[in-house]
């Protein structure tokens, strides 16, 4: 199936599973709007080779899908050891479905229709969950990472980045005081279907400690490893 290539960074990355292509591509353009990386499935199959193949923060899973159904996608991902965070999406109201789709692993069940901010919120919290976060807000050193609105603060001041520079920086802030790869950084940030330059992580580090200013150190390489984001030694 052919897919629109995408050539931006985002801050998270999400796997839509939907078999309703109007749906799937409404929830695609808001999702992306919302400053996520969305790749999408329309099939059961289709999802759980995205799901088996790749990084994400949450997946969005319908129930009714052709292929493969989305209990038993959900089943096989558990049974499996993926323990990549699941928000089911589905018309099924009733209790005992709930009850079920939470038994089987799912980490969050939300009924159609339902409110798009509704949803964005959840995808919040079940990041922030990941990442063991309580609080919208990641503070290191003088800077504030405020997730809500996509903005990094310097002393109470908002810096000028980029929807990229935001991305990069909020998963090393996510991951504060521990190294994240080149890699883990780019499979976070970018949809599969990206077209980027081979030193596109580099080049957004080097951006964004001239925009840091004083504070650029504490953005450290280690050489062969990944960067850190920590205040002193890490």
């Amino acid at each position: 199936m052919a897919r629109a290539r995408v050539d931006f960074a985002k801050t998270m990355r999400l796997l839509l599973i939907e078999d309703s292509e109007r749906l799937r591509r409404s929830l695609a353009r808001g999702l992306r709007k919302e400053a996520y990386a969305v790749d999408v499935a329309a099939d059961g199959r289709e999802g759980l080779w995205y799901a088996s193949e790749n990084v994400y923060d949450v997946i969005i899973l319908d129930l009714m899908l052709p292929g493969i159904d989305g209990l038993t996608l959900l089943r096989t991902l558990r049974e499996r050891g993926n323990s990549t965070y699941v928000l089911i999406l589905s018309a099924r109201d009733m209790v005992e479905d709930r009850v079920q789709g939470l038994s089987l692993g799912a980490d969050d069940y939300l009924v159609k229709p339902f409110s798009f901010p509704e949803l964005c919120a959840r995808l919040n919290a079940l990041v922030r969950r990941s990442y063991g976060s309580k609080t919208p807000e990641l503070c290191v050193g003088n800077l504030t990472v405020d997730t809500r609105s996509h903005q990094v603060l310097q002393g109470g001041q908002a810096l000028p980045f980029t929807l990229r520079e935001y991305g990069l920086i909020e998963l090393l802030a996510r991951r504060s005081g521990k190294v994240v790869s080149r890699q883990e950084l780019w499979d976070h940030l970018y949809e599969l279907d990206s077209e980027t330059a081979s030193n596109v992580i580099e080049v957004m580090i080097c951006s964004l400690r001239r925009k840091l200013g004083p504070d650029a150190d504490l953005i450290k390489t280690r050489r062969g490893q990944g960067y850190v984001l920590a205040q002193g030694e890490a």
